[in-house]
């Protein structure tokens, strides 16, 4: 056993690599004060903590990821930073398996549109630093089977969104919200959209255009991100609901921004937006998805096809054939309720945009969460 075997490994931030630090400043206060910084209700302290965290090698490391489930979200993205940057693939492991975790009330209504329930549920994401303080926050969503389509019971629908047919869906990241302004800004360093506003989703974008910002995303954060496929973005919304809306048979003006609701069978709502929201003004739904329904229709991946005779049971993309239009789905603040729903499908070429359209993305790791 060498001199120095049993000695703490201190984590270099930035190299992931190892180096020595005397034996005795972990037995001579150093965990027990960082634990005890640790357990300040000041954000600060507990932060300027994390760091000297990094010194105590594998009992440092330790409070580092008990910190991932802080309640304070400044702390847990401190600890998710200081994490990602040990480059140890076994202690990336550990990492993605104790992702920090958001809260949120999930919502239902009744047929007229009155709240029925209301439960607290949860969810595990990675934020990624986009720069000058603009971040996006990238929702794991667990795979599984669900049934995609429209049945042919639903009133107001046209056959794009049929025959119903059962996909299996592979484990993905999904946004939290739809592209923002200031998330394009930082990754594309313009600013297309008609209404103006940091929190806004951006808009005025075509297919093109967010295939193009998914490119340069992926090359500056070194991650695989890509828009959803059709069959992913329908399983993300509908969150192992049935209904035309996750929030049920119904959605009112204080659920989602939209246009008119005659088909919702509630009272006309006074309000008349005529324009986009920020991102997260509405209730998400159970995977911790926010503006499902309404707000932008959100550019997929796949081709247009008139039908899903012969869809992929997959949850790929749906590539075969020429056509130039690609899919939007979950409607906008100009499209009537029964365009916002789960299953309700268009197209549009993939060279246009208009101040009604934008997008989310979704992110591929090779290390899932178990």
């Amino acid at each position: 056993m060498t001199e120095n075997q049993n000695q703490p490994r201190e984590y270099d931030a930035v190299k992931g690599g190892e180096s020595q630090v005397p034996f005795a400043a972990a037995v001579l206060g150093g965990i027990p004060g960082v634990k005890s910084r640790l357990a300040s209700p000041i954000v600060e302290v507990k932060i300027a903590a994390l760091s000297e965290a990094l010194k105590y090698g594998d009992a440092g490391l330790d409070l580092i990821i008990g910190t991932l489930q802080d309640e304070s979200m400044k702390v847990k993205l401190a600890a998710y930073f200081l994490l990602q940057k040990i480059e140890d693939l076994k202690e990336k492991l550990h990492l993605l398996n104790n992702l920090p975790i958001f809260e949120f009330d999930v919502i239902t209504v009744d047929p007229k549109g009155t709240e029925n329930s209301r439960n607290t549920s949860s969810a595990r994401f990675f934020p990624e630093d986009l720069g000058n303080g603009v971040m996006l926050e990238m929702v794991y969503i667990s795979g599984g089977t669900f049934i995609m389509g429209s049945p042919v019971t639903e009133k107001l629908i046209d056959d794009f969104a049929r025959p119903q047919h059962e996909v299996t869906v592979p484990a993905f990241y999904a946004g939290k919200y739809p592209i923002t302004q200031a998330q394009w800004q930082a990754v594309m360093g313009n600013q297309p959209s008609y209404f103006k506003s940091e929190k806004l989703p951006v808009e005025q974008v075509s297919w093109n255009d967010a295939v193009e910002f998914c490119s340069k995303l992926s090359q500056k954060t070194g991650k695989k991100y890509r828009l959803l496929s059709e069959a992913e973005w329908e399983y993300a919304c509908r969150a192992g609901t049935t209904t035309p809306f996750h929030f049920g048979e119904t959605i009112t003006f204080n659920l989602a921004n939209y246009k008119q609701n005659e088909f919702c069978r509630v009272p006309k709502s006074p309000v008349n937006r005529r324009k986009t929201t920020n991102v997260g003004s509405f209730p998400p739904n159970a995977f911790g998805l926010y503006d499902m329904h309404g707000n932008v229709c959100e550019w997929c991946s796949d081709r247009r096809h008139s039908s899903y005779i012969d869809a992929p049971s997959d949850g790929s993309s749906w590539e075969t054939g020429t056509d130039d239009n690609r899919v939007l789905r979950g409607g906008s603040w100009e499209d009537e309720a029964p365009y916002c729903r789960s299953m309700s499908r268009y197209w549009y070429l993939a060279g246009e945009g208009h101040r009604y359209w934008g997008f989310r993305v979704a992110c591929s790791l090779d290390i899932p969460i178990s």
